[in-house]
């Protein structure tokens, strides 16, 4: 499995601009996108207009087929002048640990 951590920074006042785009686009990508595992929205508590997008594909192949679905690139130019930082952490997914 395949994980990427995107870091982004919103202009403020831009948090119900940016999430109105950002969570349709995450539900949609893990409810239609085989290869998306998870996708959850992250609100930093002690940085200000920062959130963090934790997604899980089944491959590096995956996120690139999730990069070309509707729901992405529709979100694409809602949150273009929205953000004015990002960063992003790749990494492999050593183990999962779910509730049962």
């Amino acid at each position: 499995m395949y994980c990427i951590v995107v870091k982004n920074v919103v202009k403020e006042g831009a948090r119900g601009d940016y999430l109105a785009a950002m969570l349709p686009n995450a539900k949609a990508s893990v409810e239609k996108e085989e290869g998306c595992l998870v996708f959850d929205v992250l609100e930093a508590k002690e940085e200000p207009n920062t959130f963090y997008l934790y997604e899980i594909y089944t491959s590096p192949h995956a996120l690139q087929l999730h990069k070309q679905a509707d729901h992405y690139l529709k979100s694409r130019p809602l949150i273009s002048d929205l953000v004015v930082d990002q960063s992003v952490l790749r990494a492999d997914v050593v183990e999962r640990n779910l509730a049962s």
